[in-house]
């Protein structure tokens, strides 16, 4: 079994990576990418993790783009992760993140609602980790703030709400120029959650690869959708459950949201 979409404590994941990669182990997953969110932080760990469970571990990692002032995620594949331009605009896309951080601290601070914002993006710093309104969201649940992840967006960091500030960040073909420099390829994360697919005939015409047909928040009929427009587009398919740990929508997703081989044969065919 296969599942090409997982976070980690590197990111807005629950579990460390050598946690997930034992669990995904236990559930049967024999090919894996954890991709988490503009970091590679957990890749060191969850390799070494894969080689003890016999797991095929493909490095990989999720990528916000910015497209009108809405997030675009892109996951990427088969990277070279020391790839030095891609590694300093990693950096970048983190520092940003950090500065969308003091600014939503910033409101919630008005709002009467503070934490600390630079207690959080210091610890995240310390070991490469990427840091956005999740972190927050716990913070304000051990502030006394929220009940949970769920409260915190529906009440301040989500969309529209008190606290919320727009992302800032490259445009989708920015980021697959990025990833083809560093020998990857790139799918377009859960169009059917995004729902741009006026992009997607672009974003073709400047090298995407694949789109994430499968995913645990689309159900048959939008799976369908993307595999035909995927045909029709001529490029591949990718799939993952977007596993973030045992709490929220996607907690038994795990093991049950998977990719088939002949998907991932023809994905991976995609690589230069």
């Amino acid at each position: 079994m296969i599942d090409l979409h997982l976070h980690t404590t590197a990111s807005d994941g629950l579990l460390s990576p050598s946690a997930l990669v034992a669990r995904a182990a236990g559930c049967g997953l024999r090919t894996i990418s954890i991709t988490d969110h503009d970091t590679c932080a957990g890749l060191s760990e969850a390799e070494e993790a894969a080689r003890r469970h016999g797991i095929r571990l493909v490095p990989g990692i999720e990528i916000t783009s910015v497209e009108n002032g809405r997030d675009v995620h892109m996951l990427a594949y088969f990277l070279d992760a020391s790839n030095a331009a891609f590694r300093n605009f990693l950096e970048w896309q983190r520092d940003q993140r950090a500065q969308r951080v003091r600014e939503i601290g910033n409101r919630l601070a008005d709002l009467g609602y503070a934490i600390d914002s630079e207690a959080l993006i210091a610890s995240a710093r310390a070991c490469g980790r990427s840091i956005g309104r999740p972190q927050i969201a716990d913070a304000l649940v051990r502030a006394g703030h929220a009940q949970d992840r769920d409260d915190a967006f529906e009440r301040l960091l989500g969309t529209g709400c008190p606290a919320f500030v727009p992302r800032r960040g490259p445009r989708p073909e920015a980021v697959i120029a990025i990833v083809a420099d560093a020998a990857g390829i790139v799918s377009m994360a859960h169009p059917g959650l995004t729902r741009m697919d006026e992009l997607i005939p672009r974003l073709v015409a400047a090298g995407l690869q694949s789109l994430e047909a499968r995913h645990s928040d689309h159900d048959g009929d939008t799976e369908a959708r993307y595999r035909q427009l995927a045909r029709d587009s001529g490029i591949a398919v990718s799939g993952g459950s977007d596993y973030h740990g045992d709490v929220g929508r996607r907690a038994s997703t795990l093991g049950r949201v998977t990719l088939s081989t002949e998907d991932f044969v023809a994905l991976e065919a995609r690589r230069a």
